[in-house]
């Protein structure tokens, strides 16, 4: 099986980037990752990375000019590996036209909140404020808005009365590691149709 090959885009932890990195030492998993880019030059993700000899490049917005050239940078790093797919995994900046043009339906990003509720920032920390009494994550395509883009997957989580936005964020993570996995797979082995907001899967053979 020739396995497709993933770009993960990371700003901190990266215990999502993690998750694929262990998925992918299955060797009937669909994928592997091959290059890691980060904005953020002090984040764990990069000595995950590091860790597993996947090459890492540390890409600032502050370095370039425009939004257009940093984001040509990105673009130029993922098309130098031959990516298949293109992963935000805690990737801390809106993505722009130049990416979106260069991988059409072909970036995906994992939110910690069932979309369409709480896009954005510390989307824990509102789910808890408004009081709801189930969270979850989402997994979808990446549009140029914020966390607007058709979903792909999701799972939900309990939110107890004890919970404190911290203890929510952690149960959250837990099926956010289950969810970017099993969706990359679901991605790469199965047919899918993307009609007007819904994203339709249908099995191949």
């Amino acid at each position: 099986m020739e396995r497709k090959r993933l770009g993960v885009l990371v700003s901190g932890r990266g215990s999502n980037l993690q998750a694929l990195i262990d998925a992918s030492k299955d060797e009937n998993y669909p994928a592997e990752v091959v290059v890691v880019i980060s904005n953020n030059p002090s984040a764990y993700a990069i000595e995950r990375a590091k860790r597993e000899n996947i090459p890492v490049f540390v890409i600032r917005r502050e370095d370039y000019k425009s939004k257009k050239e940093y984001e040509e940078k990105i673009k130029e790093v993922l098309q130098n590996f031959k990516v298949d797919l293109v992963v935000l995994a805690g990737y801390m900046k809106i993505v722009g036209k130049t990416l979106l043009e260069a991988f059409p339906n072909r970036i995906i990003n994992i939110h910690p909140s069932l979309l369409p509720s709480f896009p954005g920032l510390e989307a824990q920390r509102q789910a808890w404020e408004y009081g709801v009494k189930i969270s979850g994550c989402t997994v979808h395509f990446v549009d140029e808005g914020i966390d607007s883009g058709p979903i792909i997957g999701q799972r939900a989580v309990p939110v107890y009365d004890d919970d404190t936005p911290a203890t929510l964020a952690e149960r959250i993570l837990q099926e956010e590691h289950k969810l970017i996995v099993e969706s990359v797979k679901k991605i790469l082995t199965e047919d899918f149709e993307i009609i007007g907001r819904r994203v339709v899967f249908k099995k191949r053979g």
